[in-house]
């Protein structure tokens, strides 16, 4: 069978499931993303926008009118036009009616319409809905055959390939959806702004970006706020389509008297809810993370106030609103992704010229297309006068024809060489109107009319009159915003681009003293205040105590292990309480066959020196080992039965390392080089054991060890004193028989 051969029904063809399930995939994908993601460039509708405003339209919910219940609106849409879910339908006609969602709604709801804490609306059973004057403007001279209709899913009906839109819809109200394989996300813009830069396209259809940007200089969101993004990354986004914008919580400073006051945030960003702000804020204060803040109280009726109240008058307001900036939405970005289908239902991503002309050449289209379709009702209009108007003229004639003719249809065409048209029209004619008076207004009526059609054939010929029909429907529009000052306004502020300040990590914990207690097996914890080690402190079963460090919260714990790698611990994020605290392994990746070898508070500039058990090691700068993730950070490189058995402070100017065979060996501290990570350089060479202990010192002052309660001191270290790598003598008589310096 060949391949252009038809498919009998009931025919089975067999076929790879590779380019089965391509084919269906792609038919899916093409569905989504025409039927469905993304809005046509032209009225910036989605299909089930598009369809809810002709149902509303057919239903007579004109803004003059009455409300209806919205489950009638929705029952309409499901059963003629959109073949889908009806809690889906309802979700989109209830966002088309939430002023904090639509810079200019569609949808004027009555009754619970959802908030912007994120709750739900009513049930459509309870909501009432009609259009407004934009939606009135999207859908103007639809009867006028301005633009292509097609058949229903059922084909019982028509419904229209895109609206008319006397509004640029698209811009004004964005949108937002994710298809197959593509996306699109547009921001809010103002309507008025949007028409002036129309206008001067008009004008200048040349016009560049920068000229486009006097006018729009950026998105207007509904919920107002600022817009903190530099002017050259807009003008980038506007020219490629893409790109994002950041957008800032309105804030002012309430004073309180007596040196207090409090922050109020009066707008939030776009599509933040503000019940999981305040529920983030919370956590902040719960947390810790912010210390500055002590409370946020949330005391908004119809405008937003979100009450912050500094945990002391100290505070400076711009670090605490700089702080949450940082860790909340009070500060976020939007995405500007203008992928859109064009009249030619392509997807594509337009730049703001791109899409401005394309509602332009829809307005123009519409324009022609409304002309030429009331020219031909001008027309057919004009046909049937001149017929009237030869009634007058032949009166007796004409009912004579029509008493005595059989067929006086035909008798009059014949006669008075008239249409069809025009005999079917005096056929039907009233006796009432065969008077004198009539024929003066049918004579009125047929020269107002020729007027009118001279007026639109050059209309329809000439692209100079249509620029200027289509700048004055503009400049009505323009006119029609200005009458509601509540959406004609620019809501959103355009503020100065400016970068948030690093803020160090200390800046954002309360400084508070505490105790870090770790335990020989890893057990770590934190007591408030700085405590003296009275033995009192208790550990589990087979546990002791080894580590009792003074700090502060904002310092950093530094815990070297015997895997060379250094691990870096906030005080902060110690556990608090007089348990047992948890084990430290929990809080950084490291292994249970791997032990602690030392824990200290980070010093910044510090020099420490790191050894291995086979004597090797070397110097390190301490601000190189502090860690960023869990994992730590490789520093002494060991492998096999060699572990990292030290890590001690460098004070100074000499080394002192003793083996486990007893013997001791000094050198001057410039032997050891200072390097980043690496195995090290030999401290003393052993025949059998390994590294001890290893101490520095300076060696003018001798070396000294603690023995008991005792410290002794060795200034005479002939013999002792010698290079680095040597296997060394035994120590001075009186060093401890643990061949350690303390």
């Amino acid at each position: 069978m060949s391949d252009h051969s038809p498919i009998s029904p009931g025919e089975i063809v067999p076929t790879s499931l590779k380019d089965a399930i391509s084919e269906r995939y792609l038919a899916y994908a093409m569905s989504t993303i025409m039927s469905r993601s993304l809005p046509d460039v032209r009225d910036g509708l989605k299909p089930v926008h598009r369809r809810l405003l002709y149902a509303m339209r057919m239903l007579k919910l004109d803004p003059g009118s009455g409300f209806k219940k919205c489950a009638r609106v929705v029952g309409d849409v499901i059963g003629k036009y959109h073949p889908h879910g009806d809690q889906s339908v309802y979700d989109a006609l209830v966002r088309l009616a939430q002023e904090f969602a639509q810079r200019y709604t569609l949808v004027e709801g009555q009754g619970n319409f959802g908030n912007i804490d994120g709750d739900n609306a009513a049930a459509m059973r309870y909501t009432e809905a009609r259009m407004t004057v934009i939606a009135e403007m999207l859908l103007r001279d639809i009867d006028q055959d301005t633009v292509d209709f097609r058949p229903t899913y059922d084909g019982e009906d028509k419904e229209p390939m895109v609206l008319p839109a006397a509004f640029p819809n698209l811009l004004a109200n964005g949108s937002a959806g994710i298809a197959v394989g593509m996306a699109t996300s547009i921001p809010p813009h103002n309507a008025t702004e949007l028409a002036n830069a129309l206008l001067h396209l008009i004008k200048f259809p040349n016009a560049g970006i920068d000229k486009l940007m006097e006018f729009i200089p950026g998105p207007d969101f509904p919920t107002g706020g600022e817009l903190v993004e530099k002017p050259e990354n807009i003008r980038e986004a506007y020219l490629t389509g893409r790109g994002s914008f950041r957008q800032r919580a309105t804030w002012e400073i309430e004073d309180l008297g007596r040196g207090t006051y409090q922050i109020v945030v009066t707008e939030i960003p776009y599509q933040v809810q503000k019940s999981k702000l305040i529920e983030r804020i919370a956590d902040l204060i719960q947390t810790r993370k912010l210390p500055f803040l002590a409370d946020v109280r949330d005391e908004s009726a119809e405008d937003i106030r979100l009450v912050l109240e500094p945990r002391s008058k100290n505070v400076e307001a711009e670090m605490l609103m700089q702080g949450l900036f940082r860790l909340t939405d009070l500060e976020n970005r939007f995405s500007l992704n203008m992928n859109v289908l064009d009249a030619t239902q392509t997807p594509g991503v337009m730049s703001l010229k791109d899409v401005l002309l394309a509602f332009l050449d829809h307005r123009f289209e519409v324009l022609v297309r409304r002309s030429k379709f009331r020219l031909g009702k001008i027309e057919a209009r004009l046909e049937v006068l001149e017929g009237y108007l030869i009634v007058f003229l032949n009166l007796d004639e004409v009912i004579r024809i029509i008493r005595e003719e059989d067929h006086p249809k035909q008798s009059l065409i014949d006669t008075f060489t008239l249409t069809e048209n025009q005999a079917e029209a005096i056929l039907n004619m009233r006796l009432r109107s065969l008077r004198k008076l009539e024929e003066m207004e049918l004579r009125t009526e047929h020269d107002s009319l020729s007027v009118e059609k001279a007026e639109l054939e050059a209309l329809v010929g000439s692209e100079e009159l249509q620029r200027s029909a289509i700048a004055d429907e503009i400049r009505e529009m323009k006119k029609t915003l200005a009458g509601i000052p509540a959406i004609a306004e620019r809501r959103t502020r355009i503020g100065e681009a400016q970068e948030l300040p690093d803020i160090p990590l200390e800046a954002m914990i309360e400084k508070e003293p505490t105790t870090v207690i770790c335990s020989d097996k890893g057990w770590i914890r934190a007591l408030k205040g700085h405590t003296e080690e009275n033995g009192a402190e208790k550990y589990k079963d087979g546990d002791r105590g080894r580590f009792w460090i003074t700090a502060e919260t904002t310092d950093k714990l530094v815990l070297f292990a015997t895997n060379g790698r250094f691990y870096t611990i906030g005080c902060d994020k110690l556990p608090r309480g007089r348990g047992h605290g948890e084990p430290v392994r929990l809080m950084i990746d490291l292994g249970n066959d791997q032990e602690i070898v030392s824990l200290f508070v980070h010093k910044p500039d510090r020099k420490l020196l790191v050894a291995s058990s086979d004597g090797r090691g070397f110097v390190v700068d301490e601000n190189g080992v502090i860690a960023q993730t869990r994992n730590g950070k490789q520093v002494l490189n060991v492998s096999g039965d060699v572990e990292a058995a030290f890590c001690i402070d460098v004070e100074g100017d000499s080394v002192a390392v003793i083996g486990e065979n007893r013997r001791l060996n000094c050198f001057a501290l410039e032997e050891l080089g200072e390097m980043a990570r690496g195995r090290g350089v030999t401290l003393q060479r052993y025949k059998d054991g390994g590294l001890s202990d290893i101490k520095t010192f300076t060696k003018e002052d001798g070396l000294t060890w603690k023995s008991g309660e005792r410290t002794r001191t060795e200034t005479d270290l002939t013999g002792w004193y010698t290079r680095r790598g040597n296997a060394g003598r035994l120590p001075p008589r009186g060093f401890n028989k643990n061949n350690k310096f303390s």
